[in-house]
C-alpha cells in the first residue's frame, strides 16, 4: 500500500512541476480557463479514439486535438477582444461532445470519470517516469527558446508546449485535477508575493497534495476529486484572507 501511496504522490510532484510554471504564466496573462478549455479538447480527443477505434491511438488524437485548440486561442487572442467567451465556448464544446461520445459507450461514465478526475493511486510507475522525462525536456526546451523569441513566435512556442503538458496530465489526472493543480498553487505564490513563486507554487501544491492523498486514502475518498478539493480550497481561503491595501484618501 505504501508504495501505491507513493507513486500517486509522486505522480501529483511530477505534474506540480511545469504546470507551476504554467498555471502562473496563465495568471499572468489573465487567461485563468485556457487549461480547462485546452484540458477539455484533449479529453474529447481521447473520446474520440474510445468510440470509434476502441481506445486505440489515444495519445495522438488527444494531443492532435489539444494542439490544435491551444493554435486556435493563440490566433484569436490576437484578433478577438472577446478571448474568455471564446475560451469558454470552447470548453463547453469540449465537455458535451466528451459526454455525448461516452454516452453511447458501455462504460462511458467510468471513462468520463477518469477523464474529469482519475484515481492516481493506480498509476503506473513507468507511465509517471515517461511523464516526467517529456517534462524535463520541454521544461529545457522552454527556457532556451523563450529567450530567443517574441511576440506571435512565443505566443505560439507557449500554447503548443502547454498543449503537449496538458495532454500527458489529462491522461494521467484528468482534467480537473490538472486545472487545480495549475491554479491553486500558483494563485497563492502570487498572493504570498515572497520569494520565488515557481518555488513556492511547486512546494505549496506538493505539500497539500501530501495532505489531499492521507486524506484519501484514511477515508476511502476518491483521490482525484480530493486532491481538487484540497488545492482548491486551499487557494479560495488564501484568496479570501488576503489583506487589502488601504486606499489612500485624498485631500
Amino acid at each position: 500500500m505504501n508504495d501505491i501511496l507513493f507513486s500517486a504522490l509522486l505522480l501529483s510532484v511530477v505534474l506540480l512541476g511545469i504546470n507551476s510554471y504554467f498555471g502562473l504564466e496563465i495568471i499572468r496573462r489573465g487567461i485563468i480557463f485556457t487549461d480547462l478549455a485546452i484540458g477539455q479538447m484533449a479529453a474529447l480527443g481521447a473520446a474520440v479514439s474510445l468510440f470509434f477505434l476502441d481506445g486505440r491511438l489515444m495519445y495522438p488524437i488527444s494531443l492532435a486535438t489539444a494542439l490544435f485548440a491551444g493554435l486556435l486561442i493563440a490566433f484569436v487572442a490576437r484578433r478577438s477582444g472577446h478571448l474568455e467567451a471564446f475560451i469558454g465556448l470552447m470548453y463547453a464544446f469540449g465537455f458535451a461532445g466528451v459526454y455525448i461520445l461516452l454516452s453511447k459507450s458501455f462504460h462511458g461514465m467510468e471513462e468520463f470519470q477518469k477523464l474529469m478526475a482519475a484515481d492516481i493511486l493506480f498509476t503506473p510507475m513507468k507511465d509517471i517516469i515517461h511523464t516526467a522525462i517529456l517534462y524535463a525536456a520541454l521544461g529545457v526546451f522552454i527556457w532556451y527558446f523563450q529567450r530567443h523569441t517574441s511576440g506571435v513566435f512565443r505566443d505560439i512556442l507557449f500554447f503548443v508546449t502547454f498543449a503537449v503538458t496538458v495532454t500527458s496530465a489529462v491522461r494521467l489526472a484528468g482534467v480537473l485535477v490538472l486545472f487545480s493543480l495549475l491554479v491553486g498553487p500558483a494563485l497563492i505564490a502570487t498572493i504570498i508575493r515572497r520569494g520565488v513563486p515557481l518555488i513556492n507554487a511547486w512546494v505549496i501544491g506538493t505539500l497539500t497534495n501530501v495532505a489531499a492523498i492521507a486524506l484519501s486514502y484514511h477515508f476511502d475518498f476518491p483521490t482525484g476529486y480530493t486532491i481538487v478539493f484540497c488545492n482548491s480550497l486551499l487557494a479560495l481561503l488564501a484568496t479570501g484572507l488576503r489583506r487589502q491595501k488601504p486606499n489612500r484618501v485624498s485631500d
